[in-house]
């Protein structure tokens, strides 16, 4: 049954309640890489309660997949096996609480078909605000891919420019290490595809083994950004903007590329093995 677009665009969620505490904080830094140097004291704080925690800017985009609004796109009619998570954008008002609760607001901010051999293109923006006040906190907004869906008669318009890192050599790069049970751990944090975990699956779907988390390569981003720029300051990141390039596996290493103008930084992830590049397009504000 191909994809109602009037419906898509119907979809919405008006205050889903979201709970979390300093433990899924603390979880979620560990699954991106923090802590792994007990010498480094700068990382303590997003992996030590007792060290005065800090949240991760990308933790945002955890409490949008935990949430209601994960299940928001259910029952749109696409072929879930084909799709894909194409690009995802944090907007922080405020620094993230350490643990809290939320009201979550979502819906399907825009659809574009791009013909029956490109699929169909879906992004759901979801905003944040805290129980206690009222206070905007962030906003996601996420595209999804859906392959098998093109071609059922909706806009075929196209989405904002991509965001290119600029014409010269990376400024500075860092490189992480991702370890072999990296997706494990990561999908305690996020969903629990079997993609990420299961061989069987992964060669299903043609791959060589399972996949790291996509949200995982975000976080990771956003830590090389923390790390070598903003010298582990969280407040300074108001928003990060990705989009996923290719697949990344648990024990490959990864170069994160990145190049600063004034208060816009540009990322990109790159498999040092494969020479491939799994995150592009990335897009940091720093507060000015």
């Amino acid at each position: 049954m191909p994809i109602d677009y009037e419906h898509l665009m119907s979809i919405r969620s008006r205050g889903d309640r979201v709970h979390y505490t300093d433990r899924d904080v603390l979880l979620y830094a560990l699954g991106v890489g923090f802590g792994r140097d007990p010498a480094n004291w700068n990382e303590r704080s997003y992996v030590a309660d007792h060290a005065g925690l800090k949240t991760l800017p990308s933790f945002a985009s955890i409490l949008v997949g935990n949430g209601a609004s994960n299940n928001l796109l259910d029952d749109c009619g696409w072929d879930a096996t084909q799709v894909v998570l194409r690009d995802e954008s944090v907007h922080l008002e405020r620094p993230i609480d350490e643990s809290g609760t939320l009201l979550m607001d979502s819906e399907v901010a825009a659809v574009l078909d791009r013909g029956a051999d490109g699929g169909a293109l879906i992004t759901v923006e979801s905003r944040a605000r805290r129980e206690q006040g009222g206070q905007a906190v962030f906003t996601v907004r996420r595209t999804w891919l859906a392959r098998g869906d093109g071609g059922f008669g909706g806009p075929r318009g196209s989405l904002a420019s991509p965001h290119g890192p600029p014409e010269r050599r990376p400024d500075m790069t860092q490189t992480f290490e991702t370890r072999p049970d990296q997706a494990l751990l990561f999908r305690l944090s996020a969903d629990r595809n079997p993609l990420h975990v299961d061989p069987a699956v992964a060669k299903q779907n043609g791959l060589p083994g399972p996949l790291l988390p996509r949200l995982c390569l975000q976080g990771i981003a956003c830590h090389a950004i923390l790390q070598v720029i903003c010298e582990y300051d969280h407040t300074l990141i108001r928003s990060l903007a990705v989009s996923y390039a290719g697949p990344a596996y648990p024990g490959e290493t990864l170069v994160a590329e990145l190049w600063q103008d004034a208060n816009i930084v540009s990322c990109r992830l790159r498999v040092l093995e494969r020479d491939a590049v799994v995150l592009d397009q990335g897009r940091c504000v720093l507060a000015a």
